[in-house]
């Protein structure tokens, strides 16, 4: 069976282009009665190729970044109709945008120059590769005539080998390809964008910046759409890992389900939700795979952070005598120090193509979606666990009322993030205090939720909010972030106003690196405090949609909101929130001091 990409609207083009968009969970290409049209022999090129082949897998904007090496490629890209070229303010942000706008559409591409802007934007790649998101980086490279000569290049370290940016990306990308010719361009182009589709990682593709303009033979008809061959299960393998975790769980008294981040990269979510309908188990999350299950299931009982969990929700996975974990990764941060009290003899762990029951068997190319499809087939009707759930269950309690004009506190801001909710928002979490207060949040069904726990890069947010929204138009974006991490990446509100983004940010300011003070305090965790509200108003500057809010109390706060989703619903909205240098979730005092202890083990002895 073939796995199509690049997705078309209900509405069927007039021409044979194929017109696309791609979905969170998938991307899929259906390619219209006619293959592929001729192209003029001058138009034949390959920079229109590498256009027509991004519009073609669902991406409809490209995050930018100008340089030399890379203008006549921006050009091309300019002129093909279905991409629109974001400029951003820095590789960094331009990165970051292309990731989170992966995570909303399936795929997401930038566009730097060689060296410079390669090695700015290598951290975003980085994260995009530590969350399995397929991201296309293309970078403008050298001439073609200059590779294999004794050259020395502006934008490089002075050395005549032009490798030290291919090195870097080799680590971080699961594909590289270097255009220095057009006889292979074609071939190389499509390899890198079709593996990054396949693999679900980033890809970097350098393209010598005398190409792109440059008629070619292999570029004269429009690109095919892809035809992927899926990955399919070894049957043999798959019916015996059903029948072994079949008959492990069916012992069970008490077996809970347990979702992981993975669940994306192997597109088992609904996979996931079908077998906790057949199975009656509780269902829980792990924090980073909030959102990849619906938590209005009739089962959901929270997220599962060890210590820091959901109330009630650790005791029950905890005490479970069978647990299965759907995707999971155990670090250290989702592992609270490495202290969760799970035992292997209790677990079954599913990965995207392998499955380990206990420590017995293990079972490999078994793609998670066709196992947990198939077991839910075979597994008996068991609720033992969710109602033990719902027997200890106590509804958690409000936060006290506030005094008028008090000090507004963290936990009140929440209570009102969270009437803010619906089917059309979503939340972007930036890396600290949020990770834990957004964590706590209940997502109504359809609300979108993203952060980035594996590489936890302060700043990622600015950039993500901005590739989010511009992948989602159709949904608001509420992006809660911490003054720290704001002050590496502020400047791509700028190119949120330019795209004319209605995004609510919320800027807790509470004078630091609050999540770092937990870990291991400092004087290096305090930060020159900026005045938000001015900054934003001067990077607005008459341009756009923009209103900004200080507000320092419960009261300030009612009307911020009252103001951003009223009379400002179509504007960019920032509101500053004034809260204490202490003031913290109680999860974050709990994670922060067992993180500390894990990070403080003397060295084993020699």
């Amino acid at each position: 069976m073939d796995v199509k990409l690049g997705s078309l609207d209900t509405t069927k083009p007039a021409s044979n282009d194929v017109v696309s968009c791609a979905t969170a969970n998938h991307t899929t290409a259906i390619q219209s009665s006619i293959p592929s049209t001729a192209v003029s022999s001058c138009d034949a090129t390959l920079g229109r190729h590498l256009a027509r082949r991004l519009a073609q897998i669902g991406v409809t904007d490209v995050f930018s970044v100008p340089g030399d090496f890379n203008l006549t490629l921006l050009d091309h890209l300019i002129a093909e109709p279905q991409l629109n070229l974001v400029g951003c303010c820095n590789e960094l942000n331009a990165g970051y945008a292309a990731d989170g706008y992966a995570r909303a559409r399936g795929v997401g591409a930038c566009v730097v120059t060689f060296t410079v802007g390669g090695l700015s934007v290598l951290n975003a790649i980085a994260g995009a590769y530590s969350e399995n998101l397929p991201l296309i980086c293309i970078v403008g490279g050298p001439n073609s005539n200059d590779y294999g000569t004794s050259r020395i290049l502006h934008h490089t370290i002075g050395l005549p080998d032009f490798t030290q940016e291919l090195r870097c990306f080799q680590t971080v990308t699961c594909f590289q390809a270097v255009v220095n010719n057009l006889e292979d361009a074609h071939e190389q182009i499509d390899t890198a964008i079709s593996t990054a589709l396949k693999e679900s990682k980033p890809v970097y593709i350098s393209i010598g910046c005398n190409l792109p303009g440059i008629p070619h033979p292999t570029f004269s008809r429009d690109p095919v759409p892809f035809s992927l061959s899926a990955k399919l299960s070894n049957q043999m393998g798959l019916e015996a890992a059903v029948e072994a975790t079949a008959e492990f769980l069916n012992k069970a008294v008490k077996p809970v389900l347990v979702g992981g981040p993975k669940l994306r990269v192997a597109k088992a979510s609904d996979a996931f939700v079908e077998l906790a309908d057949a199975s009656g188990y509780a269902l829980a999350v792990m924090p980073s795979a909030k959102g990849q299950v619906p938590e209005h299931h009739p089962h959901f009982i929270g997220t599962y952070w060890g210590a820091v969990s959901t109330a009630f929700c650790a005791e029950i996975v905890e005490s479970a005598d069978a647990y299965l974990f759907a995707g999971p990764i155990f670090n250290d941060y989702s592992s609270v120090g490495y202290s969760l009290l799970l035992k292997k003899e209790k677990a079954i762990i599913v990965q995207p193509d392998r499955v380990v029951i206990a420590n017995g068997p293990a079972f490999g190319c078994v793609l998670m979606k066709d196992f947990l499809k198939a077991l839910a087939k075979r597994l008996k009707h068991n609720n033992a666990a969710y109602e033990n759930y719902h027997r200890i269950f106590v509804p958690e309690g409000k936060p006290l009322k506030s005094a008028p004009k008090e000090p507004l506190r963290v936990n009140v801001m929440f209570q009102h993030i969270q009437k803010m909710l619906s089917g059309e928002t979503a939340v972007i979490a930036e890396t600290g205090d949020s990770w834990f207060n957004c964590q706590k949040l209940k997502l109504p069904r359809g609300c979108g939720y993203e952060f980035q726990m594996q590489y936890g890069s302060i700043g990622w947010s600015v950039g993500a909010t901005l590739g989010y929204a511009q992948a989602v138009p159709e949904k608001r974006v509420i992006a809660c972030i911490g003054d720290g991490s704001f002050q590496v990446t502020a400047q791509d509100v700028s190119t949120m106003l330019r795209c004319g983004q209605n995004t609510i940010i919320f800027l807790i300011n509470n004078g630091g690196y609050t999540i770092e003070v937990e870990i291991h305090d400092g004087p290096y965790n305090v930060i020159k405090n900026w005045n938000y509200t001015g900054l934003i108003e001067a990077i607005h500057n008459g341009e756009g949609k923009c209103w900004t809010s200080k507000v320092f109390c419960e009261e300030e706060l009612v009307e911020a909101i009252a103001t951003a989703t009223g009379p400002k619903k179509d504007c960019l909205c920032f509101i500053e929130v004034i809260v204490h240098k202490d003031d913290t979730s109680k999860e974050l005092l709990e994670w922060g001091s067992r993180v500390s202890a894990a990070n403080g083990r003397p060295p084993n002895p020699q």
